[in-house]
């Protein structure tokens, strides 16, 4: 790497948010808490700043604006995640997800007669639907609906609508702030987001687990996994790079550059891939036990991946989506599984994709092997990066990582 062309008049200050140890001679390593100034934004990911008279390339995901006004910025982002749950647009999306939603009406239904006289968490409840279904379709003694954002006050007044005031209490805070009178037997929350963990809301069902799970208690979901499979997206790849080649009988490839930047550096949210397009069948490259998974886990998650190409075609990328179950809590009783996979009825996650550089063509046969791993932002808490390394026939060998988003 090398820097460019620096103006100091647009130098700007920043703020270490977690240490970083450079692994390069052009890489600037830094402590938390130490203030860098940052002279040009070379990229998304890299910048060019200054430490006590040094310089170098620096993460951009680790730094943080300094404050201004007596304000700081917050790595958890509070204001606005909550902020959006506070609106109906997201509930309203949720609650259009049959799938999503019937199979957590499944899950109580299919377990009515075990929560009898049980004590319900129901952690992010955000219009109470799960809440409800338990003190209708149940008898748990108690449920206690917990909602952080200003949707609580909405949610009260639907329980009472619904006759269900007796059953379910509503509180609002954040899983890692609120008080219960007792511990719980049952700790439900709908808390995967895109690939699973973006987001980590995950981390708060974990801190409510151990404060508040009695021992012996059941998790719903109680597993996930997420998916992965190698795929064509040809439709995509002629919307966003091969429509530069000629558009209106003209030579815009100089384009196509900026258009891999643009559009292939972060993976596509709510990506449809039809059945046909997976090149294999998918695998399961990461696996997560709800009883056993530590907050500190979720740092880092990595996994490993062998596929056999099934049909020849064009490698563009690698879709991603989760599954879920639910276990029974009558002895040899079937789970019930909630999939966002391509071959289920979809769901607002649908999948995720992530497009290579360039497309690579493959036959049957082929062998396509690699890794995956999830880390966590440092900084920014509810972001992380996906990195994929693969090879083809253990020749043509890529790796590429993936902001989601900073």
């Amino acid at each position: 790497m090398q820097a460019e062309e620096e103006d100091e008049v647009s130098v700007e200050e920043y703020v270490a948010g977690a240490s970083f140890t450079g692994n390069d001679n052009d890489q600037l390593g830094f402590s938390s808490g130490d203030v860098l100034l940052v002279h040009t934004k070379t990229s998304s990911e890299w910048w060019w700043a200054e430490l006590r008279g040094v310089k170098g390339y620096v993460p951009a995901s680790y730094l943080l604006q300094g404050a201004q006004e007596g304000e700081e910025e917050d790595p958890w982002q509070h204001k606005e995640y909550f902020g959006s749950y506070g609106t109906l647009r997201l509930h309203l999306e949720m609650l259009s997800d049959k799938s999503r939603t019937e199979a957590y009406r499944q899950v109580i239904l299919s377990n009515s007669a075990s929560l009898r006289n049980k004590v319900v968490m129901d952690l992010g409840c955000g219009t109470g639907i799960i809440s409800l279904f338990c003190a209708q379709l149940a008898e748990p003694s108690e449920v206690y609906a917990v909602e952080a954002s200003s949707m609580a006050e909405y949610t009260r007044q639907l329980v009472k609508q619904n006759g269900c005031e007796e059953l379910v209490t509503v509180l609002q805070g954040r899983a890692e702030e609120i008080e219960l009178p007792e511990r719980v037997d049952v700790l439900v929350s709908e808390w995967m987001g895109n690939c699973l963990l973006f987001e980590f809301m995950v981390e708060s069902v974990l801190r409510a687990r151990d404060r508040w799970l009695k021992e012996g208690g059941v998790m719903w979901p109680s597993s996930a996994a997420l998916s992965l499979v190698p795929c064509q997206a040809d439709s995509y790849y002629a919307e966003t790079m091969a429509f530069w080649e000629q558009p209106y009988g003209l030579d815009f490839t100089p384009l196509q550059p900026l258009a891999q930047q643009e559009f292939f550096t972060k993976p596509k949210f709510s990506h449809v891939i039809e059945p046909e397009d997976c090149l294999t069948a998918p695998c399961d490259v990461l696996q997560l036990d709800m009883y056993t998974l530590q907050v500190k886990d979720l740092e880092e998650i990595k996994g490993h991946f062998h596929f056999c190409v099934e049909k020849s075609g064009v490698f563009h990328g690698f879709s991603a989506w989760f599954k879920v179950q639910f276990e029974s809590l009558q002895r040899g009783g079937a789970p019930v599984e909630l999939n966002t996979g391509p071959n289920s009825e979809p769901t607002h996650w649908k999948q995720t994709l992530f497009m290579l550089d360039r497309p690579v063509s493959v036959h049957a046969e082929d062998a396509i092997s690699g890794s995956i791993s999830l880390r966590r932002n440092p900084v920014w808490r509810r972001h992380m990066t996906v990195t994929l390394h693969w090879s083809v026939n253990c020749t043509q060998v890529g790796t590429k990582s993936f902001p989601m988003w900073r």
